[in-house]
């Protein structure tokens, strides 16, 4: 069938000084893990998913995490000082990658804002595109658009590491999922 690795991702920007991050990552419907808020590191839900990949790969996972989350939290405060958007709100991101039957894949990534669609990322033509046209959104497309490193690496997740990595713990984790 049809598989999809979901990393999820709620952070509430109360003020420019206090940002609260929650963070999950979903097999189906199956919890991995979710993120320590206080420390940026993983808590695994289920026994098989830390077997699944090297020791390293989770490190330099959690270090990717943690950078991400710094850089992330550090241009949202300083994009709404600039554009004078109230405070708080809250951002939320959800990317990952599906596994068709025929060994195809697709990768996807979007950015609410409030609650409300707001970006999507675009793996194919390596664009982030609106999903509603106000100011902000299209500030925050061009930003993104020109944030060059960002993007390769997003490019570089999407077509390698999501689909290798969903494959290992589709083998890991096939009983839970047939379980299901």
């Amino acid at each position: 069938g049809t598989f999809t690795v979901r990393l999820l991702q709620t952070t509430t920007f109360q003020n420019t000084s206090f940002v609260d991050t929650e963070g999950l990552g979903l097999l189906e419907d199956i919890q991995l893990g979710s993120l320590n808020k206080h420390t940026w590191s993983i808590r695994f839900y289920q026994p098989w998913v830390r077997p699944a990949l090297p020791r390293g790969d989770w490190d330099t996972f959690e270090n990717l995490i943690k950078i991400y989350l710094q850089q992330f939290s550090h241009l949202v405060n300083e994009g709404a000082m600039q554009r004078d958007v109230p405070y708080p709100f809250v951002v939320q991101c959800m990317a990952g990658c599906k596994l068709y039957p025929n060994r195809t894949s697709q990768a996807f990534a979007y950015v609410g804002y409030n609650g409300q669609d707001f970006l999507r990322f675009d793996p194919e033509n390596v664009t982030w595109r609106l999903s509603q046209d106000t100011n902000l959104s299209r500030y925050v497309q061009s930003f993104l658009q020109n944030y060059t490193a960002l993007n390769e690496l997003v490019e570089i997740i999407f077509n390698d590491t999501c689909v290798d990595d969903m494959k290992v713990l589709l083998h890991y984790g096939r009983a839970a999922l047939e379980r299901q």
